[in-house]
């Protein structure tokens, strides 16, 4: 079982002494920590357990100004080597770091009261006092309180032994989801590329896989894996491990960005969270505040946006909350996080990730509590549901749902298959799922939508598709809604004729008024024979709004009375039948016609005939070549001049 030790406690209260003293190893690394004699960055150590079982050591720095840097290695700690120097105390950088690890839920702890050589019994009994009120109410509060010097190696055999003992106990489920490891340190390697290091926060890497780097998007291949500065073929979740990377040339890989499993795809810039404010924060936190989220090994600027039309939180209350980065963040549902303030001067609070994509939220949605809670689940199927429904899209591709779930492809799969509240919509290709519930809803949606149309458009056959696509309440892209539409016909819930959409039945029934309009224009029509009025002289010549007007006109087309020959220009069927068979019979005799033939064939207006032989190349019968037209097919022709 791996596990991962990290180091708490208020600058020079002697962390980077305990873990010498501990493992052998200085995790003072840098030139300036030398010279200075305080942590400025991350340490790295491991300590080997008495049945051989190896465990990573994070030791951070205790300043203020680098509290980002303590953050960046606080995350994946199973269990915290907590540092109190008996001569100071508790220090204000014992109490923050003590809201860190409480927040970033780490529920194993050891309190060293460190520099126990230099105080007498009293001061140290005083001391563990100072530490059990400290703890009260947080999840270290039953921690063991070990006296300790680096000096004498006084409490280091304890210490050994309460270490082995504490995490050959803890019951430490294993992560689920694919490899992912927030980046501590970068580096180029002269001769070997780039190397990262980190604690692995879940999954399994090998020599030799494919990873990608979030966010930015980069792909690499694992060229070789170390485990405590040992080469290995295999690594994973709980571990501390290097990565040496190649496939990028110019990599530019950066403490704060993720390296993980190809498969994932998906960073956040808007988050829903559960929030818990600590009592550093004071004032407690406004709504809208501008804060700095830690998460991982990232810093971001963010606004915490308060739900449930709250103005302001309390310092010690819990709340929901949203939050948008000014970056985007790789971040899972469960994921652990840290508040500060803006100036980076104190910890405000922090939380748990509930969903990781969140849509904006209204502050008059009355069950978004409710709907927020239900995503706090283990229940696979009904946190599947949720997601769904809670997405702005009427249906999800796979991959989000899987990253989503943060449980591997095979598992998803298999719930998904299980699922008899889900509805799959196949379209080129790609299966995208919604949920009983969103299918309802949309069908009741369109049904309304169609009858709505069908009571303000009495006369035409149904509404455009696209019309109807972009008044529906979930976003619905083109092809996925062309298949949804198709199963909805195959339920008989709607009709569909080409583009058009109606309700089951629809048929279109003009009234007396309307019959005694389409009356009129044919007659209108038939008056002038080859040389009819368009539709602005018709609207002009019956009194007729327009749209009025070009709703009877389509449907008359429908029922081929009328044939539309250009824009607003429409003849009698009979009419253009009659110049089909003429052009025919020249046909018959010639192997072309112009425009100037064809018009002194009909004895009308250029207007009209270049009308008529643009619909006739629309319409297959002819085609243009420079300036004549030919028949698009040689036809066999009869007697008359009339095609067999």
């Amino acid at each position: 079982m791996p596990y991962i030790i990290g180091t708490a406690g208020h600058i020079d209260h002697g962390k980077t002494s305990l873990i010498k003293a501990l493992t052998g190893i200085d995790t003072d690394r840098l030139k300036e920590e030398k010279e200075r004699g305080i942590s400025i960055d991350l340490g790295f150590a491991h300590l080997e357990l008495a049945d051989g079982t190896q465990a990573g050591i994070v030791d951070v720095p205790g300043h203020e100004r680098f509290i980002r840097n303590m953050l960046a290695g606080a995350h994946g700690i199973d269990l915290v080597l907590f540092t109190v120097a008996a001569d100071d105390g508790v220090m204000p950088q014992t109490e923050e770091h003590l809201d860190i690890v409480h927040l970033l839920g780490v529920k194993l702890a050891i309190f060293l009261i460190t520099k126990a050589d230099l105080v007498s019994p009293s001061r140290l009994a005083e001391v563990e006092e100072e530490i059990k009120i400290l703890t009260l109410g947080t999840s270290l509060e039953e921690a063991p309180i070990i006296p300790f010097s680096a000096v004498t190696g006084q409490g280091l055999e304890a210490l050994r032994q309460q270490i082995s003992r504490m995490l050959h106990a803890y019951e430490k489920p294993a992560p689920g989801g694919y490899f992912r490891l927030p980046v501590d340190r970068a580096f180029v390697l002269q001769g070997h590329g780039v190397v990262v290091t980190g604690t692995a926060l879940s999954g399994e890497i090998k020599v030799g896989d494919r990873v990608r780097c979030l966010p930015g998007g980069q792909t690499f291949r694992v060229r070789s894996l170390q485990v405590h500065n040992r080469p290995v073929e295999v690594a994973g979740w709980g571990q501390r491990i290097a990565l040496n990377l190649t496939g990028q040339e110019t990599a530019a890989i950066e403490r704060g960005q993720v390296i993980c499993h190809e498969k994932l795809t998906l960073t956040s810039d808007r988050f829903d969270a559960l929030l818990e404010v600590r009592p550093a924060a004071g004032k407690g936190i406004k709504n809208h505040q501008r804060v700095r989220i830690h998460l991982g090994t990232a810093e971001r600027m963010a606004k915490l946006i308060l739900l449930g039309a709250k103005d302001k939180v309390e310092a010690k209350e819990t709340t929901y909350c949203q939050i948008t980065p000014t970056q985007p963040m790789l971040l899972m549902r469960g994921d652990h996080f840290i508040v500060r303030d803006e100036t980076a001067q104190r910890t405000l609070g922090g939380g748990i990730v509930i969903h990781p994509w969140a849509k904006k939220h209204k502050r008059s949605e009355t069950d978004l509590q409710k709907r927020l809670e239900g995503l706090h689940t283990v229940d696979v199927p009904a946190l599947t549901e949720r997601f769904i429904n809670e997405s702005e899209d009427f249906a999800l591709p796979y991959d989000p749902i899987q990253q989503f779930l943060n449980l591997r492809e095979e598992e998803v799969k298999r719930a998904l298959k299980q699922m008899t509240t889900l509805r799959a919509v196949s379209s080129e290709g790609e299966k995208l799922y919604t949920t009983e519930t969103k299918w309802e809803r949309l069908k009741e949606n369109m049904q309304r939508a169609l009858h709505a149309f069908h009571q303000d458009h009495p006369l035409a056959p149904g509404m455009d598709m696209e019309e109807l696509r972009v008044k529906l309440p979930y976003s619905t892209s083109p092809r996925p809604f062309r298949a949804l539409v198709d199963l909805l016909t195959e339920e008989r819930a709607l009709a569909r004729d080409g583009n058009l959409l109606s309700l089951p039945g629809h048929q279109v029934r003009p009234g007396e008024d309307v019959r005694r309009l389409m009356e009129r224009i044919r007659r209108l029509l038939e008056a002038n024979g080859l040389a009819p009025p368009d539709l602005r002289q018709i609207e002009k010549e019956l009194g007729v709004e327009r749209a009025k007007l070009a709703e009877v006109v389509r449907v008359m087309e429908r029922d081929h009375a009328i044939v539309r020959v250009a824009a607003d220009l429409y003849f009698l069927r009979d009419r253009v039948d009659k110049v089909k068979g003429l052009l025919y019979k020249y046909f018959a005799e010639n192997s072309e016609i112009t425009a100037a033939t064809f018009r002194d064939l009909l004895g009308s207006s250029r207007k009209y005939t270049i009308a008529l032989l643009e619909y006739f190349d629309r319409e297959g019968v002819t085609v243009r070549i420079g300036d004549a037209r030919r028949l698009k097919t040689p036809l066999s022709l009869g007697r008359q001049g009339i095609p067999r």
